[in-house]
């Protein structure tokens, strides 16, 4: 399993779960196009590119991520992953969302994510083409239409739905997944960002011919791949009292506790 000399496009990437994954695959000698509101180059990044503008931020201008795609292409030759992850949050109610914070959110979530798919995806093709696995990844929610989940947020909650809707429909085009992280972080929780890298990982890694338009939570699918080990990813060891995430059904958290209630008791038996 490696992402070597695989070229990844990664949008908000210059922090945060963006940045994770794009370190995760760096490990493996892979060649990261990082699509961010900063063009600081980060020494932890070694040979990757950082295209930036000020447009990027707001991904509303549609020239400024054709040509950081075409740019792409020129630097590294082609395109085989696009994770989408930059997205914008304000998770107030709509009294309280003005105007300007909801057009940002409708903007980077879902205009700058189908902008960066579009412009990507000849070279996926040709990625394709080549057998070089392609992927597309986006940082977004399950499709779970509970009425909870948008009632105190409307305008964040489309907005970040709508990413998971392009999911949806892009997966009678092509492969694509949606990946999404069980707990937020807090000093009962995971260390969300390395958790959600490794799930990107195992993801980036899977035959797309096979493994195409799921919604994935990051803990879940680790353990589904054989992964049995999870307190290197806490901020407290054997802490279990984790905190869901927000779109994450509580039923799901409470079956992760019990696994982890199981591993930590198989664990003292050992000693």
């Amino acid at each position: 399993m490696t992402l070597k000399n695989k070229v990844l496009v990664i949008s908000g990437a210059s922090r945060g779960i963006g940045l994770a994954i794009a370190l995760r695959a760096a490990k493996d000698g892979g060649c990261i196009a990082v699509l961010a509101k900063t063009d600081t180059p980060n020494p932890k990044l070694p040979g990757t590119i950082y295209t930036a503008a000020q447009e990027i931020e707001r991904i509303g201008g549609k020239e400024a991520v054709k040509n950081a795609i075409q740019k792409v292409v020129n630097t590294f030759g082609g395109i085989d992953i696009v994770v989408n992850n930059a997205s914008a949050i304000s998770p107030t109610d709509t009294q309280e969302t003005t105007f300007k914070k909801y057009t940002l959110m409708h903007e980077i979530n879902s205009r700058g994510t189908w902008l960066v798919t579009k412009y990507a995806i000849p070279y996926l093709i040709e990625s394709g083409k080549k057998n070089r696995n392609p992927h597309i990844l986006n940082i977004s929610p399950p499709l779970d239409f509970q009425k909870h989940w948008f009632s105190n947020h409307v305008a964040y909650s489309i907005a970040k739905y709508n990413m998971s809707l392009l999911i949806f429909g892009w997966d009678g085009e092509f492969k694509e997944y949606a990946l999404w992280p069980l707990t937020v972080i807090s000093t009962a929780a995971l260390q969300v960002l390395e958790i959600m890298a490794d799930a990107a990982y195992l993801i980036l890694n899977k035959n797309s011919k096979e493994f195409s338009g799921n919604f994935v939570i990051d803990e879940v699918i680790l353990r589904e791949n054989g992964q049995t080990k999870f307190d290197h990813y806490s901020v407290i060891p054997g802490n279990i009292d984790l905190q869901a995430d927000l779109f994450v059904d509580e039923k799901l958290c409470d079956k992760m506790r019990a696994l982890w209630k199981e591993s930590s008791h198989k664990k003292d038996s050992k000693l």
